[in-house]
């Protein structure tokens, strides 16, 4: 009965926490939150999932292993620190879109170097955690 439940549970808790994540990486960039907070909030969707459907039904939803996302999150954080060089600035300057867009207001390189974070943290907390269910 408990794992039904949890089951139930999971299969709408699952987009409601990576929507949540995503509220939280965005919201980070003006408020408290960010790319950590949201990466973990995701994680720990994917956590309840594979504890209900088992860590196979888990690795099919990503369908790639999580150690991919290390290196896509560190790239897009490093070309987001990257990008004032181009413009005669210094490495991590902040730079912003004159125009807000709507919903997520005013974008700029601080944003790209949360998702970057957003997608490591990602990627190392699911590796670290999928690695030791699997070793038990």
């Amino acid at each position: 009965m408990k794992i039904l439940l949890l089951r139930t549970a999971s299969n709408y808790l699952l987009p409601l926490l990576l929507l949540f994540s995503i509220f939280t990486l965005l919201r980070g960039h003006y408020e408290p939150g960010g790319g950590f907070v949201g990466g973990l909030i995701a994680s720990i969707a994917f956590i309840l999932h594979s504890l209900a459907h088992g860590l196979e039904s888990t690795k099919k939803i990503l369908r790639r292993p999580p150690f991919f996302l290390i290196p896509i999150g560190l790239a897009v954080a490093i070309l987001s620190g990257l990008l004032p060089l181009f413009f005669g600035q210094p490495f991590m300057t902040g730079m912003w879109m004159d125009n807000p867009l709507p919903i997520i207001g005013l974008v700029g390189t601080a944003l790209f170097f949360d998702i970057g974070v957003y997608i490591v943290v990602i990627g190392v907390t699911l590796t670290i955690l999928f690695t030791i269910s699997e070793s038990i």
